[in-house]
């Protein structure tokens, strides 16, 4: 019967309006879907970290200088996008009989934005590989707690993890929010569930992600939108951008 019940669950729209880029919903009234699975994979010596989040950022900055990446292709696919936290490139594009897409994300730095990410869910799963380099760590956030994998011999590390009040709650009401602190120089993944909140802070240069959306064209077909658009499959739980003090660290 549960399985039943999760399968009619996927089937059911989450947007209210499907191509919107801006589509806030109530804090005190979401209830997460699933919960974030977060597992530490390894740690690099600063160097060979460096080399990888430079390689890999390296191709999302040439991607938003490129007007190729810049332009809708045949099928409508822009490559290169913006999120509220980075700069974005769809490395793999979805095709007839393959749902899946790859992006790759720059991260921006909070500290010298003075500006966080709000806290989202959105309208498919999610798998994201966390990489940091020197001098930079990753705050993952959510609504619910985080379970972090540790199988005893082979987990590479633990991160930190700690709770405060999420600053997106209305005047007199509070949510715990949930963290997760990536280190510098390391790999962590994430397995996120469709409609399940999260929000990633980067503090420090040296950031990138590089993401898997497993169910990307079934999630636009789901929600009737006009094409791939990572601001459209995005819900969020707050109508503006804190300050970073909002997701500050240390």
């Amino acid at each position: 019967m549960g399985a039943v019940t999760d399968a009619a669950a996927q089937q059911q729209r989450m947007k209210v309006r499907p191509d919107d880029e801006n589509e806030v919903h109530d804090v005190l009234g979401h209830v997460d879907a699933g919960r974030i699975v977060a597992t530490p994979v390894a740690r690099w010596p600063s160097s060979i970290a460096l080399a990888v989040t430079d390689t890999l950022r390296s191709i999302v900055q040439d991607a938003h200088r490129t007007q190729a990446a810049l332009d809708r292709d045949a099928d409508g696919v822009v490559r290169a996008q913006v999120f509220e936290e980075g700069d974005v490139y769809m490395l793999g594009r979805p095709f007839d009989g393959y749902f899946a897409d790859r992006y790759l994300m720059d991260f921006y730095d909070v500290v010298e934005r003075d500006i966080c990410s709000r806290m989202h869910l959105h309208t498919g799963l999610r798998y994201v590989r966390m990489h940091t380099g020197p001098e930079t760590h990753i705050r993952v956030s959510s609504l619910s707690p985080i379970e972090v994998t540790n199988v005893v011999g082979v987990t590479r590390f633990q991160p930190e993890q700690f709770q405060d009040d999420a600053p997106d709650a209305p005047d007199g009401h509070r949510r715990t929010r949930y963290n997760v602190v990536v280190p510098p120089n390391a790999w962590l993944d994430l397995q996120i569930p469709r409609g399940t909140s999260h929000q990633f802070n980067a503090h420090g240069p040296n950031a990138v992600i590089d993401s898997v959306h497993p169910e990307e064209s079934i999630e636009t077909f789901r929600e009737l939108m006009a094409g791939c658009n990572m601001m459209a499959q995005t819900i969020f739980l707050a109508d503006e951008q804190p300050p970073s003090e909002a997701c500050r660290l240390y």
